[in-house]
């Protein structure tokens, strides 16, 4: 099957996050429910991917960091946070609620794994 006509799921659906900052740079902690998700994360939330999602934060280089034994990654965005707590007029200076927005990112997932996603619902 062509990976246009997979079914796709928003993020949060295979994966949480957390965020946090460090002067105007922006961290986001994206951890996988389970290993089997890894890949799939891997291959479609590239820094690419992540950098076009936060354009319109006029954010600089976007660094990801694989952390395969604990199913995460790590992307850290440069001038993402409006100078940083101290200089940001911003409400969320610590860009605490912008792990969120990364969990609306679709991912392509194979019939297999949606199946899972399904049935795993309470």
């Amino acid at each position: 099957m062509s990976d246009a006509l997979l079914p796709t799921v928003s993020l949060h659906r295979i994966a949480h996050a957390r965020s946090g900052d460090k002067g105007n740079r922006l961290n986001i902690a994206l951890i996988c429910y389970r290993p089997e998700f890894f890949d799939i994360v891997a291959e479609q939330v590239t820094p690419e991917r992540v950098a076009a999602l936060f354009a319109s934060r006029h954010v600089g280089r976007v660094q990801r960091y694989e952390l395969p034994r604990l199913w995460a990654f790590n992307f850290v965005l440069d001038r993402a946070l409006d100078g940083g707590v101290n200089a940001s007029l911003g409400l969320d200076g610590h860009g605490k609620s912008l792990s969120f927005k990364l969990l609306t990112l679709p991912v392509r997932l194979p019939a297999s794994l949606l199946q899972s996603l399904i049935t795993d619902q309470p």
